[in-house]
């Protein structure tokens, strides 16, 4: 992932927290990213977790394609091209399904029934920014 693409400022040691927004219609999607951008993190998803945060995303990058085999709770995912264009959505995406978009960069899982994931479309543009709400990490 060393070329420019839309998660890149999460890659930042000691980044300061930033949150995931819907630029196209000024909707903050997650206050808290968490990244799975090596191989370890990618196989784990969120395996073994009984649910996800509502103000949480798991980024999973590079990646175009995701299953649930194995999740105990039903997600809402946004593929997403590298610039941060929204490629395809899959909403409560429930256990044992398989999903995938051939040129997507990255995906993005939320808990289900998301209400900015239900208000984003397809060509919406999600950005990484600060989130000045929140102090940076010392």
């Amino acid at each position: 992932m060393a070329s420019a693409h839309f998660l890149h400022p999460l890659l930042a040691p000691r980044a300061p927290a930033r949150r995931l927004v819907n630029r196209s219609r000024d909707i903050t999607l997650a206050r808290r990213i968490e990244a799975a951008f090596d191989s370890r993190a990618r196989r784990r998803g969120l395996l073994g977790r009984q649910g996800l945060s509502p103000d949480a995303v798991l980024a999973i990058a590079p990646s175009n394609a995701i299953h649930t085999f194995g999740m105990q709770f039903s997600i809402d995912v946004l593929f997403v091209s590298r610039d941060g264009t929204v490629m395809k959505r899959a909403i409560a995406m429930k256990a044992r399904r398989i999903a995938a978009t051939l040129r997507a960069f990255a995906v993005l899982e939320f808990a289900a029934g998301h209400p900015g994931v239900a208000l984003t479309r397809v060509g919406d543009r999600l950005v990484v920014e600060s989130d000045d709400r929140t102090p940076p990490l010392s």
